[in-house]
């Protein structure tokens, strides 16, 4: 194997571009059936049971802010990176996670799926109960 002159290796000159990696990007930026978690890079499934429109990852519950008014229309222009912050649910008993985006600081919610961490969904609903300042700063902020 030969061996790197470490002058060129330290100016960066000589260093081949980057090849397309068109497995992982096609025409709309991600794979048709999948996404990549923002916050634990885990791949994940857009195909859910419970949901029809994913866009948080089932591990870590970490979104991304893409959608504007309604869920699935996918025309926010921010793209940033949204936190779980809490869960809410609806009337009929349906579990919401709210989250925040950290770029625009926007609040969302999520339909949870039925393949969601269940350690990481019950931690998120004791979190009021461990720390009472979250929970009133969040209330604060509806």
């Amino acid at each position: 194997m030969p061996r790197r002159n470490p002058s060129r290796a330290r100016a960066g000159a000589g260093r081949r571009p980057q090849r397309h990696k068109d497995v992982l990007h096609g025409a709309g930026g991600h794979r048709a059936d999948a996404f990549r978690c923002v916050h634990c890079r885990l791949e994940v499934s857009l195909t859910a049971p419970g949901t029809v429109h994913r866009n948080h990852c089932p591990h870590c519950l970490t979104s991304r802010h893409v959608d504007r008014r309604v869920p699935g229309d996918r025309a926010s222009d921010c793209r940033g990176r949204m936190e779980p912050l809490a869960l809410s649910t609806r009337p009929d008993g349906e579990w919401m996670i709210v989250h925040r985006c950290l770029s625009c600081g926007e609040l969302g919610v999520n339909r949870i799926a039925g393949d969601d961490n269940a350690l990481a969904l019950v931690r998120m609903a004791l979190r009021p109960l461990r720390d009472t300042t979250r929970a009133g700063r969040t209330l604060m902020a509806l």
